[in-house]
């Protein structure tokens, strides 16, 4: 089956599945385009929407009973296409803000913070879902929706969620005019024994510095 089957088979628009692929498909899309560059002054806010979309999809596969493949073992779905350039375009598109921290899993006692990357987090999402996207093309839709259930469960629905963490953490910061602390290497301690005042109005020059490359703005006049 090709990549027309989405439109060619005219698909119950109301079906779970054929929902679930369009909202997949709109989100590798809509990142990719977001890769080339084209427009860096809006790529804080469509990742936003973005992942923010792309989790409402993961808790409906979250939420619905298991999915079982209609074979033992996974067929075949060809080779992975190469997401390097995607994840470096990213980086390169985010640099001021790529890495942030966060704590794996909330539910283990005394869980320490972890440096993270958007761009791997965008890049790894990505593997994931056009992983699934192949077997729906083929017409496998039930090993479609296994792998994206089981994929969201293990992988990306915890790194979607970190990453519109990370980027709902920025836009707050810059439109509310709040201070963002040293970016380079997690270092959270690096105003500690100095000018508390200082400090603050470093956070706000950084934050301005990040947020006009980045189109975004300060809500506070």
């Amino acid at each position: 089956m090709s990549d027309a089957t989405l439109h060619d088979a005219h698909p119950d628009p109301d079906d779970f599945s054929v929902q679930i692929a369009d909202q997949i498909e709109s989100f590798i899309v809509a990142v990719t385009e977001v890769a080339k560059g084209d427009e860096p002054n809006s790529a804080v806010p469509f990742l936003l929407l973005e992942l923010s979309q792309l989790i409402l999809a993961g808790g409906r596969l979250g939420a619905h009973e298991d999915f079982v493949p209609d074979e033992r073992y996974e067929p075949d779905a060809g080779p992975e296409p190469d997401v390097d350039e995607l994840r470096e375009r990213f980086a390169r598109l985010l640099e001021p803000v790529d890495v942030y921290s966060e704590v794996f899993d909330p539910y283990v006692p005394r869980s320490e913070p972890v440096p993270c990357r958007i761009s791997d987090d965008l890049a790894l999402i990505i593997t994931d879902l056009r992983h699934g996207m192949a077997h729906y093309r083929e017409g496998r839709i039930n090993e479609a929706l296994w792998w994206w259930q089981f994929s969201y469960l293990s992988n990306w629905g915890t790194t979607a969620s970190a990453a519109l963490r990370a980027l709902q953490s920025l836009v707050a910061h810059v439109r509310l005019d709040s201070p963002l602390d040293e970016l380079d290497g997690l270092d959270t301690d690096s105003s500690a024994g100095g000018d508390e005042a200082l400090a603050e109005e470093a956070g706000r020059v950084m934050a301005a510095e990040i947020a006009e490359p980045l189109g975004l703005r300060s809500l506070r006049p």
